[in-house]
């Protein structure tokens, strides 16, 4: 490593697609907030001018030669950085990059990562702020902390300790959720400090009943990685008490024990058995990360 690369301590990836109109902007303010920063923009597969506006502005451009999505832009960022504390920013002129300093500010006391928490007035629709909230419900629930924004992808993190985790980030919208949840899940510190988001220069690349799914099945797959018996023990003892319920409805009516009663407490020790397998391969799966 040289001596130009040691001297790096933070790099500002920015994943773009088709903000030609914005990115010259974004990157111009975070070089005049950080002089000393290096500023990377991964263009992915735009088909305008981000990548040059990105150029012009200074900044260091990575480019996909088609659109893979907004994780395999910010993975892309990620293993090009030198520097050792990694921030995270849209494109879009959502996000002010001034508002970093405040977000580096609490690293420095102590925390692994910090996530701009964006308020109420903050989301594009009331429809994107309701979903948000349930999934800032569902995760807070599964990981016994207070999540203020899952999805924010406004966040400052140490290098070394989100290079872990690449292999879990998904190419798509998702990436915030997932590195979320697996910083929570090692045990690391993490925080979420208030900021303000403007509205974006643009169109928005997010189809809100697609993602939306999308989002809600991501969110339970990070459930059963996160902390498996979660989901399967409620759902195991779902099926137990139904069986239960019906024997004993089939047996005060008819006398007997049916093939259902069978089916349904077979599926409760099945469920229950998959969990602590599923529990044992998630230990094991942080525990060599």
């Amino acid at each position: 490593m040289t001596e130009e690369q040691q001297s790096i301590a933070l790099s500002i990836i920015i994943p773009a697609k088709n903000e030609a109109a914005s990115i010259g902007s974004v990157v111009s303010i975070a070089r005049q907030a950080f002089p000393d920063a290096e500023v990377i923009v991964v263009d992915d597969g735009s088909e305008d001018a981000t990548g040059e506006e990105a150029r012009e502005a200074g900044a260091v451009v990575l480019r996909h030669p088609e659109s893979i999505g907004n994780g395999a832009a910010v993975k892309s960022g990620a293993r090009a950085a030198r520097g050792e504390t990694l921030a995270f920013m849209d494109g879009d002129g959502q996000h002010d990059p001034r508002e970093l300093t405040r977000l580096l500010a609490r690293l420095d006391e102590g925390y692994l990562m910090a996530v701009g928490a964006r308020d109420s007035g903050s989301h594009a629709s009331v429809g994107r702020l309701f979903a948000n909230g349930i999934y800032n419900e569902i995760a807070s629930k599964l990981s016994g902390r207070r999540i203020l924004d899952l999805t924010s992808g406004f966040r400052v993190v140490r290098a070394a300790k989100f290079k872990q985790f690449l292999y879990l980030l998904p190419n798509g919208f998702s990436y915030p959720t997932t590195i979320t949840m697996a910083f929570l899940r090692s045990g690391f510190p993490v925080c979420f400090e208030p900021v303000k988001v403007a509205d974006r220069t643009g169109k928005s690349h997010i189809r809100p009943i697609r993602d939306g799914l999308r989002f809600m099945v991501i969110i339970f797959k990070i459930a059963t990685l996160y902390s498996p018996l979660k989901i399967f023990i409620p759902t195991s003892a779902l099926f137990f008490l139904t069986g239960v319920s019906y024997y004993a409805y089939t047996y005060i009516t008819t006398g007997r024990f049916t093939n259902m009663s069978m089916l349904l407490l077979s599926a409760a020790v099945i469920v229950f058995l998959i969990g602590l397998i599923s529990e044992q391969i998630t230990a094991l799966t942080y525990r060599q990360s």
